[in-house]
């Protein structure tokens, strides 16, 4: 599966992609423009968005990726509530804690056994 891992942390992103998502081709970015820049140049079948990001908040992709009709399934992945709160209401199909990212597989692979409803 072709992930944009969308982390301002790069430490942090290159340790869960070893860890958790080495099985993936992951793209990592550090910023909601270049997250723009990356998804208008390559196609991608999963975008893991944190919420707190240096040049903004991960919900305004979230709610940008929803509006193109792209698709791209988004899971939010902040590592407070309030963040995943607002990555879901932006349109996130699921989140997954930070603090609980041992369990991203699982997540994605429950997202990807039943087909995308824009309506959930």
């Amino acid at each position: 599966m072709r992930i944009l891992y969308v982390e301002n942390h790069s430490v942090f992103a290159d340790n869960v992609t070893r860890q958790f998502l080495s099985q993936h081709t992951v793209t990592i970015v550090p910023s909601l423009s270049a997250a723009r820049q990356t998804l208008s140049a390559a196609e991608f079948d999963l975008v893991l968005v944190d919420y707190d990001l240096d040049d903004g908040k991960g919900d305004a992709l979230v709610r940008e990726i929803q509006a193109s009709s792209a698709p791209i399934t988004v899971i939010g992945v902040s590592s407070h509530d309030a963040g995943n709160a607002a990555l879901r209401r932006a349109g996130a199909r699921a989140v997954c804690s930070k603090m609980q990212f041992d369990q991203i597989q699982s997540v994605i692979e429950k997202l990807v056994e039943r087909p995308s409803k824009r309506s959930e």
